[in-house]
């Protein structure tokens, strides 16, 4: 496939605010092309073994489940009109502007997707890129059997594979429930959910919880199986302490005190799975290179400026999502259909739409579902002096293996007194996921460092700056000059990236 087409609105992630705002672009007729690194829509919210593959799979792993099937039989009506999915591809780099057209190049093909496709012109832009686990470390987080808490969940909703036999999920937010309950469900057995916080940390924002009745419901359905898988949930305790050789053994916990300060107890449990969960960090190498405006979120994580219409500060570029703060698949969906008909809108001078009724009804979605998202990041913080249970062999960065003594070392001896600078005379950060799993670490071990402070702004968004979105070969880069742009027909016409992806 070969030959030069302008969309009127690329997509990047088709997640639960990518697959929104799609649809919504599309359904106000303009042309549309969809990106996503996944074999399938849903992003990791939705993430679920291949339906070629798995037809009859069990779904009950999955809330909002009957939000997804509607917006995926949406996504392949708009794709029967001429909306392009691309799967299984990224977009490592973005260029040029609104006044002209922006270009979107695209990794190579993976799952025998049409190879020919590796550059997409756009109008318009909504990045959709969702986010990622947040991991702080621990003595012995290295060792086989410690895993993410997305990772965890990931292999259950997508593979239906349980990690362990015998787990202990650890660390703070309401992502710890599902991640326990679905490895109790699976036939794991669940000794224990540490949370770092209390519930008790709610009641100043209850309004926040009480104005989205849906999570209390789903907050009963996770209570009565812990107590049906007799689950112990701990408040105030952490895991301090991972023991094994060469591969985890168990645990040893930790006493979160109310000004924060973390104290061992002599209570250990011997598992052979770890499941950590801090929350989420947003993605935003694609927001940070198009030079979007970025803030501090109320969690201390780096986030996208947007408006009331999802733009970010860059003409042409809208974000929606994890993007502009960690809030869940309500708050995305609604801030992903929001951005779609607002992008789409835009190419129309003078087209006013958020004064529409369904601009109206959105907002007041968002809000609510931004209430409910700063009450739980209020009510479920990192502990505020974790870095005390780190020894000076602790591994922070383990790419390049960067232990705790070593960027003590660099602070002391070298003066790096930023992330930036750390990255630069420790390496942390430096390698092959540049800085996605210990970038929030670094910056915090940095930062406290440095005077006892919180990061900084531009401690958070030095990390997330990248020449490259994505890795790519070599020999990508040198066939720059050859590179082919994705070709399409009037979106009334059947669409050969479409069918050929499929």
């Amino acid at each position: 496939m070969s030959g030069e087409a302008l969309f009127d609105v690329a997509i990047v992630g088709a997640g639960p605010a990518g697959m929104a705002a799609a649809v919504a672009a599309a359904e106000s007729g303009r042309s549309v092309v969809l990106v996503d690194a996944g074999p399938q829509p849903g992003g990791q919210y939705w993430r679920h073994p291949d339906e070629n593959d798995v037809p009859d799979a069990d779904h009950s792993q999955h809330h909002d489940w009957a939000k997804y099937a509607k917006l995926q039989a949406q996504l392949q009506a708009q794709q029967s009109k001429g909306l392009v999915y691309i799967r299984n591809r990224q977009v490592w780099s973005i260029a040029g502007n609104a006044s002209t057209s922006f270009s979107l190049r695209l990794t190579p093909s993976r799952g025998g997707a049409d190879t020919s496709v590796t550059l997409v012109n756009s109008r318009r832009i909504v990045l959709c890129p969702g986010g990622y686990d947040r991991q702080i470390p621990i003595p012995g987080w290295t060792l086989p059997g410690v895993m993410a808490a997305g990772g965890v969940q990931a292999l259950l909703k997508g593979h239906q594979t349980v990690a362990g036999k015998t787990a202990i999920v650890a660390g703070t937010g309401p992502f710890l429930l599902p991640v326990a309950t679905g490895l109790a469900k699976a036939g794991a057995k669940v000794v224990a959910i540490c949370e770092s916080s209390s519930p008790t940390k709610w009641l100043p924002n209850a309004g926040a919880a009480a104005a989205l009745p849906s999570k209390a419901i789903e907050g009963s359905q996770y209570a009565a199986t812990l107590a049906k898988h007799r689950i112990p949930y701990k408040i105030r305790t952490v895991i301090t302490d991972i023991h094994g050789q060469e591969y985890v053994t168990g645990v040893t916990l930790g006493k979160v005190g109310k000004d924060g300060t973390i104290k061992s107890i002599p209570k250990t449990y011997d598992v052979d799975l770890v499941a950590l969960g801090w929350g989420f960090s947003p993605s935003l190498e694609l927001v940070v290179m198009v030079g979007a405006e970025t803030r501090l979120d109320i969690d201390g994580s780096l986030v996208a400026e947007v408006d009331d219409m999802q733009r970010s500060s860059v003409e042409g570029i809208f974000i929606a999502g994890e993007a502009t703060g960690v809030g869940g698949a309500t708050l995305a969906v609604a801030e992903g259909q929001l951005a779609g008909i607002c992008a789409a809108r835009s190419l129309s001078p003078g087209e006013e739409y958020l004064n529409s009724r369904t601009a109206k009804h959105l907002r007041k979605s968002i809000v609510r579902a931004r209430r409910f998202a700063r009450a739980m990041h209020i009510a479920h913080p990192v502990p505020t002096n974790w870095t005390d249970w780190l020894e000076p062999s602790t591994t922070i960065c383990r790419c390049e293996e960067v232990s705790y003594e070593d960027m003590c070392s660099a602070h002391d001896l070298l003066g790096a007194k930023d992330p930036r600078t750390m990255k630069l005379m420790a390496r942390p950060g430096m390698g092959w996921c540049q800085g996605r799993v210990c970038g929030y670490a670094v910056a915090q071990v940095a930062a406290k460092l440095d005077g006892n402070r919180d990061p900084l702004e531009a401690d958070l968004r030095s990390s997330s700056k990248r020449t490259l979105a994505a890795p790519v070969s070599l020999a990508v880069l040198a066939e720059l000059g050859t590179m082919q742009t994705a070709a399409t027909t009037a979106p009334s016409a059947p669409n050969p990236v479409s069918s050929a992806e499929q």
